[in-house]
């Protein structure tokens, strides 16, 4: 009779495990959004890799290369930074995200992190998320400009199509595309103030209508968001204040001056959020006052109705304490006549309190 080699064993110690798959790399181009090449603040025709790019571009005058990254991890990030040589401190913050804004400096390349916001429709009660972040990185050097970008919000594919309109804007170099991206992020700040406000325009409008049920949880949930706005804003205004005064900075002067007005609409939307904050602080104090008048209004009326169960139940303790020798207690209408005294009692005591203002 022929043998047969012995069965595996799916128990015990010769069980057989599955080696995990190496994980495939992500092509580069995969994380690149777009990558153009740029000569005399005009476009130039056809699709480049980086490399091609960079090259390209130095080949001209002053032409650059812009890419354009959405969220790329390590390897694709080291490729980039191998082409246009940037710091390796720059390129680890760019590819782990949620960094505070700053503006770094490493040679002839400026490092600049922009946090976005992004407003979110809600129900005025609702506990979800009201202001969503994400952050932007900028590199700018003599040749190119490379902006990293985190989150499915603030799409930079309107900025760079409105600024290759602007060619005489564009002649300024690299620092033109940092200005462009600093200008589209601070103006979607001043969107996402003004929904908020209006959000907490409502909000006071139902903490003090008298009839309304606003819990005092949605007001804490707004003050939260407000905070996360104020986190990825107010940290901006170092960075636009280097790159405005700073003259040691490769910044051109026609460039400073845009990013002035930028500056400008920083601190507007700053004290903005400021003053939101005061607001909300002054609608949890008036909705913790609504709630303390509320709980006294209710405790005078349990007080009120408390008194007038009071008066029956001591009248029926007394005649309940079995003595012979009670008034009434051994007359026929007795009874009939200790009911009539309870009920006129507690009429009496309803009509006070109601004239009082209990009930």
């Amino acid at each position: 009779m022929p043998s047969f080699p012995p069965m595996p064993s799916f128990h015990g110690p010769n069980r057989t495990t599955k080696t995990p798959r190496p994980q495939v790399p992500v092509p580069t181009a995969r994380a690149i959004v777009d990558c153009g090449v740029y000569v005399d603040g005009a476009r130039q025709p056809g699709h480049f890799t980086p490399q091609q790019a960079l090259t390209a571009a130095e080949r001209t005058d002053a032409g650059f290369v812009w890419i354009g990254l959405h969220d790329p991890d390590e390897r694709q990030m080291n490729d980039i930074a191998a082409v246009f040589d940037l710091h390796p401190l720059a390129v680890e913050d760019a590819v782990q995200g949620r960094q505070r804004p700053k503006l770094e400096r490493y040679g002839d390349t400026l490092f600049l992190v922009l946090s976005t916001v992004c407003y979110v429709e809600h129900a005025i009660d609702s506990t979800s998320e009201i202001v969503e972040t994400g952050d932007i990185m900028v590199f700018t050097g003599p040749r190119f400009a490379v902006t990293v970008r985190h989150g499915e919000h603030t799409h930079l594919s309107n900025v760079r199509h409105e600024l290759e309109e602007q060619p005489e804007q564009l002649k300024y170099g690299p620092t033109a595309v940092l200005h462009a991206v600093a200008d589209h992020i601070v103006d979607t700040y001043v969107d996402v103030t003004e929904s908020v406000g209006t959000d907490i325009d409502e909000m006071e409008e139902a903490v003090f209508t008298p009839a309304s049920r606003i819990g005092i949880g949605s007001i804490y949930q707004l003050k939260r968001e407000v905070v996360e706005l104020r986190r990825a804003v107010a940290p901006l205004a170092v960075p636009l204040e280097r790159l405005v005064n700073n003259t040691d900075l490769p910044v051109p002067t026609e460039i400073r001056r845009y990013l002035r007005d930028v500056a400008d609409h920083q601190a507007t939307v700053s004290d903005h959020i400021s003053y939101f904050d005061e607001a909300l602080s002054g609608l949890v104090n008036a909705a913790l006052a609504k709630i303390s008048v509320q709980q006294n209004t209710d405790m005078r009326k349990i007080s009120a109705y408390a008194a007038m169960a009071a008066v029956p139940t001591m009248i029926a303790g007394v005649y309940g304490m079995n003595f012979d020798h009670m008034w009434l207690l051994h007359q026929v209408w007795g009874y009939p006549a200790v009911l009539i005294v309870m009920a006129v009692l507690c009429a009496a005591l309803f009509r006070s309190f109601r004239r009082n203002g209990w009930l």
